[in-house]
Order: C-alpha cells, then sequence, then structure tokens
C-alpha cells in the first residue's frame, strides 16, 4: 500500500511539473504538456521526479501510443502518447484494484484541479504567447486558410485559438442532398460499431459501461437497445469544434457532471476497470433526425485538462433545427470525444470503418462532414 502511495505522489508530483511548464507560453508544446511519451527525453525528464520502480512499472505496463489508419491512403501510423496523459493512466491504474480505490478520490480531486487549472491559465492575455508554438509544433501552418479568422495574432487568448471557428466551405458533408447520410461530427480518430455490445467487445472495457449511465438516463437508454455506435476521439491538435451528424430537431440537452480522465484508447480499452465515458464530464444533445423522426445521441464528453464544453449558435435550445454538418459547439483546452448513438435499424455503418475497429482495432483518421454510414 505504501508503495501505491508513492507511486500516485510521484506521478502528481510530475503532472504538476508539467502543467507548471505549460505556463512558459514561447515553449514548443512538445517540450512540457505534449513531449511524446516514448522519446527518451520523456524518459530522462520523467526519471529526474519518478523513482525508477515506478517508472519501470509505468513503462512496462503501457505502450506509448496508438496506431490508427488513415481513411484516404489506407495506410497505418503510430501517433505518440503525450506524457500528460502518460501520467494520467499511471494516476488511475497504478496498483490493484483496492489500492487504487483508495486514492480515486485523490486522483479525481487532481484531475479535476489540473484541468480548471489550465483552463485558467489558457483563458488569460498572456497566453496568447502560446498560439505560435502551438502551430509550430503541431505544423498547423498550412490549415490556417481553413480559420475563419487566419490570423493568429487576432485570438486574444490561446483557449480562443484553441476552439477556433473555420469556414463551413473547408468541410463539405458527403452527400449533401441525401438525408439519410450520417456525417462523422469532428476532425477526428474514430470507431464505429454496428451494435452497441460490439463495441464494449472490442473498444469500450470499462467496468460498468451502459448506454443508461452514459445518458444519464434510463427511459432514453431503451430508445438504444441494439443499436450502433460513433466513436470520435479529439487530439489536442485537431480543430476542436464538433458538428451535426444527421439533420434535426433539438429535443433536449441534459447536462451531466463528472471528472476529467484522459480518453486516449488505452484508458478506454483497459480491462476492469472504470469506465471513462460515464465518468467524465458530458452533455448529451438528444435530436429528432429530420429524414426518419427517430432519435438520435450525440454526446460531447470532456477529458484530461479540457477546460470547458460549450454550445454555440443558440443550438441548445430545444425546438432548434439543426443541419447535417452544422457546428453545435466547442471544447476549450485538451482532448475531447463525440459520442453518436442511433437506434437499431437507423444506420449501416461503413464497411472501411467497422472493418478498421473490428479486425484492425484502430481508429480512422477521419473529418468532419466524411459519411460515416447511410440508413437503408
Amino acid at each position: 500500500m505504501a508503495d501505491t502511495q508513492a507511486g500516485f505522489a510521484a506521478s502528481a508530483a510530475a503532472l504538476d511539473t508539467i502543467t507548471n511548464a505549460a505556463e512558459n507560453h514561447p515553449d514548443l508544446p512538445q517540450s512540457h504538456l505534449h513531449r511524446p511519451a516514448n522519446h527518451e527525453s520523456a524518459h530522462q525528464w520523467l526519471s529526474k521526479i519518478i523513482p525508477v520502480k515506478y517508472l519501470d512499472d509505468l513503462e512496462n505496463r503501457f505502450h506509448m501510443g496508438n496506431y490508427v489508419i488513415d481513411r484516404q491512403t489506407g495506410e497505418k501510423s503510430f501517433e505518440a502518447m503525450s506524457i500528460y496523459v502518460r501520467l494520467g493512466m499511471h494516476l488511475l491504474y497504478y496498483g490493484n484494484e483496492q489500492e487504487r480505490a483508495l486514492h480515486w478520490t485523490e486522483t479525481l480531486k487532481l484531475l479535476k484541479d489540473k484541468s480548471e487549472k489550465m483552463g485558467r491559465e489558457y483563458d488569460t492575455p498572456e497566453s496568447k504567447g502560446h498560439i505560435e508554438p502551438f502551430i509550430q509544433g503541431f505544423n498547423l501552418q498550412d490549415s490556417l486558410v481553413e480559420m475563419v479568422k487566419p490570423d493568429p495574432n487576432s485570438y486574444a487568448t490561446f483557449n480562443e485559438f484553441f476552439a477556433r471557428e473555420i469556414k463551413e466551405s473547408a468541410r463539405p458533408i458527403a452527400e449533401p442532398g441525401n438525408e439519410l447520410v450520417a456525417s462523422s461530427p469532428a476532425d477526428c480518430r474514430l470507431t464505429a460499431y454496428q451494435t452497441i455490445d460490439l463495441a464494449t467487445e472490442y473498444w469500450i472495457k470499462g467496468k460498468g459501461f451502459s448506454v443508461a449511465k452514459l445518458l444519464g438516463d434510463e427511459e432514453v437508454a431503451q430508445k438504444f437497445d441494439g443499436g450502433s455506435i460513433v466513436i470520435a476521439r479529439l487530439a489536442p491538435q485537431d480543430y476542436h469544434r464538433w458538428h451535426a451528424p444527421v439533420s434535426g430537431e433539438v429535443v433536449a440537452i441534459n447536462d451531466i457532471p463528472g471528472t476529467y480522465y484522459t480518453v486516449n484508447p488505452q484508458a478506454i480499452n483497459e480491462s476492469g476497470t472504470l469506465d471513462v465515458f460515464c465518468e467524465n464530464k458530458r452533455s448529451v444533445m438528444m435530436l429528432k433526425r429530420s429524414s426518419t423522426g427517430s432519435p438520435i445521441a450525440v454526446i460531447a464528453v470532456g477529458a484530461m485538462l479540457v477546460g470547458s464544453i460549450k454550445y454555440v449558435g443558440g443550438v441548445d435550445q430545444p425546438g432548434t433545427t439543426v443541419r447535417r454538418g452544422q457546428c453545435l459547439g466547442a471544447f476549450y483546452y485538451g482532448g475531447s470525444t463525440v459520442i453518436v448513438l442511433f437506434p437499431r435499424g437507423e444506420i449501416v455503418l461503413d464497411q472501411d470503418l467497422v472493418r478498421n475497429s473490428t479486425e484492425e482495432k484502430c481508429e480512422t483518421l477521419m473529418r468532419v462532414g466524411w459519411r460515416v454510414g447511410t440508413k437503408e
């Protein structure tokens, strides 16, 4: 037990150090929060803070990143896990189940405090100095032309840039004349399963996951029995707004408080542990689909170091009509996820996405508006 507490304390100290380092805005993000976890410099840096016995356990327990498949080329590539995600994994899963349970309350408080801290920090005028290093660090220069405000100097804070708006023409929707088609809700790494049961077999391994818990409503959850699920994970370097996957009328919004666990696939795929999606802060938008009248759930899930989840353009008012591809909201700093639920028979998911998600057990790189499937 003492070892677990010492390991937890070491990881907490390391997380505190890198969030403090992130306040040095002119530095590249890869020098602190987004230092690749598989890089030798990350090991050297962590070894100064975390005793070797705990660091070895951390590095042996978790892979240092995830494979993704580019939908356009079919190529599989490796994306390194950022160091702050790696520390978040260690905080969640170090020790046996009983030991983890004892420090979960402390973990919850720590992750909440650090997420809120980064949100406050990146809302300050001084945080504007982080914009250019972020662009350079993630090679975002070519994407500036897509933005409604392409000049980085026009943003008052880093968070304003992080939740930047892009031109509608930059993300055209697939088959715009066919309202039976559903689109990707985000620029993301996406998994798709024809049934939610398949998702829990291949991807969502956390203990206690249920649609009722995810939606915060037993009665509404019954509408999705046997239904399909699309999971869109946004990495920090992605365009961080989410869009309507279908056209429809907003029926209800349910904001559910929660914590700020990492949504990295290794946290989602960890068998027998807590269910991240149902524990994290999230907002559920229920839509009545225009073309079929069916209910569609769009769930915006916050994650580690995410400052806030905000709807835009008044779409959170019941009775509002939204069209497929329309921007619904923005996440402020950090990674995040959008989950879309379809009732049984409402969608046949595109086979390349299903194949990547099941046979390859990989996420697919997607963009807002790209087709994910259609009702047949």
